[in-house]
């Protein structure tokens, strides 16, 4: 029996009662219900990676706005499916003064978190033109993202943007899109697992081939001002958030609440439809919908079956946010700088100890800090070093799950470790190292 930081027989014990074939291939939230029975029955405590929680207060003017809100009684009132006026008008300021994006009120629709904007328009999407069935992902990214697909029985295709960096993006775009069967693209940025940022050079692209093949781009802004490279804090200032927008008109942008507002909870996120995306007529659209104007179908037509509106006081609490952001009140950017500073810590601890990481570089520079990461350990794959780990106290995800061909990886996620946590990191870490040598 081996002598591991956390209890061998327990952990074996536990994987074993999970019904999971391998917690390498397993969903995060399987992974998350492992870990908490491990804790729960060995009494120690995880260096836990494997969700993308935020780990930091929630925005002080959302509290404060969302109480007010509900003092007034906005419990007992539907909101209008499109969202309250207000936050419409704020997401709009938002865009403009962060993006250095026109985008009008009309367009900006508060959803049940990112995921849901994501659902509305994968179903959207794939109705508007009969001939073109298939979403395009670019990998790696979030795999409920492909979950949502398959709940929906729709076609995507992804590859592993890798290798395919700068220059190379563009031949490998064009081989799916000459193919004639995709309506849209979907990738998050900075990027989900892996913290890729796509550069301007990328971002141009993306947008040409979109225009040229008359395709959607869907870009998912999870971490919106979180490439800590660039400081994207100041309103109406350069620099402005990287975004396909500047080089397409079709375009719809998920902008979540989660992660830059750590507003979590109460899961409300943006879905920002572009002027000349939301006025489109897609014929096809009648096949499924009375209407054939794609903002419209969008609203009325999924958005309303879907959840009938978004919180309400939730609606006033995002609205405070944003209006705190835009009037400089409020640098969210800072509050979560933090995350990139553990990052940088943590990094350089995996790396001293023999792991390496495995999205390195933007092209030719060094990636980012920030809230992910991703590292391998030589001898393993990521779905055998994922269960390894666990024995050390250590609980992330494989990269197998995200779409990603680097089947060595590992992805971390920094929200949660705290900084009194880095001692014990360290010392599993180097546990690791002596008991699989490399040499």
């Amino acid at each position: 029996m081996k002598i591991t930081p956390i209890d061998y027989s327990i952990v074996s014990q536990k994987i074993k009662e999970s019904g999971l074939s391998s917690p390498g291939k397993a969903s995060i939230r399987e992974i998350k219900k492992l870990i908490d029975n491990i804790e729960q029955a060995s009494g120690e405590k995880f260096i836990r990676m494997e969700m993308g929680i935020p780990g930091l207060p929630p925005a002080k003017a959302g509290i404060e706005g969302q109480i007010d809100a509900l003092k007034r009684g906005v419990a007992a009132v539907y909101p209008d499916i499109h969202g309250i006026p207000e936050l419409k008008n704020e997401i709009s300021r938002f865009v403009k003064l962060f993006m250095n994006v026109e985008v009008s009120p009309e367009g900006c629709i508060p959803t049940v978190g990112s995921m849901q904007g994501g659902f509305a328009s994968f179903l959207t999407l794939s109705r508007i033109c009969e001939k073109r069935n298939t979403t395009l992902f670019i990998d790696p990214g979030f795999p409920v993202h492909k979950q949502q697909h398959r709940v929906l029985n729709l076609p995507f295709e992804s590859f592993d943007v890798y290798n395919f960096r700068g220059d190379k993006l563009y031949d490998k775009l064009k081989s799916y899109l000459d193919k004639g069967h995709i309506h849209s693209i979907l990738y998050s940025n900075p990027n989900n697992p892996s913290w890729i940022c796509f550069t301007e050079k990328e971002l141009k692209i993306i947008g040409d081939l979109a225009n040229a093949y008359d395709i959607v781009i869907m870009e998912d802004l999870a971490y919106f001002g979180m490439d800590f490279r660039q400081d994207f804090s100041k309103p109406g200032q350069p620099p402005y958030q990287p975004s396909v927008a500047n080089y397409t008109n079709k375009y719809i942008l998920f902008i979540s609440s989660s992660k830059a507002f750590s507003y979590a909870g109460e899961r409300i996120g943006m879905m920002v439809i572009s002027d000349v995306m939301y006025q489109t007529r897609y014929p096809d659209l009648k096949r499924f919908y009375p209407n054939d104007q794609f903002g419209y179908t969008m609203i009325y037509g999924t958005l309303y079956p879907l959840s009938s509106g978004t919180s309400h006081s939730a609606q006033h609490g995002l609205t405070a946010i944003l209006k705190a952001a835009n009037e400089g009140r409020f640098n969210f950017v800072e509050e979560v700088k933090e995350y990139g500073e553990k990052a940088a810590v943590m990094k350089k601890l995996f790396t001293d100890n023999g792991f390496n990481i495995v999205y390195d570089k933007d092209e030719d520079k060094p990636i980012a800090d920030g809230f992910y990461f991703t590292y391998s350990y030589p001898g393993f794959t990521g779905v055998a070093l994922l269960e390894e780990m666990l024995y050390y106290g250590i609980s992330a995800i494989s990269l197998d799950i995200t779409g990603s061909e680097r089947h060595e990886g590992i992805r971390a996620c920094t929200s949660l470790i705290q900084h009194s946590q880095f001692g014990d990191l360290e010392k599993r870490l180097q546990q690791f190292k002596a008991d699989h040598p490399t040499s």
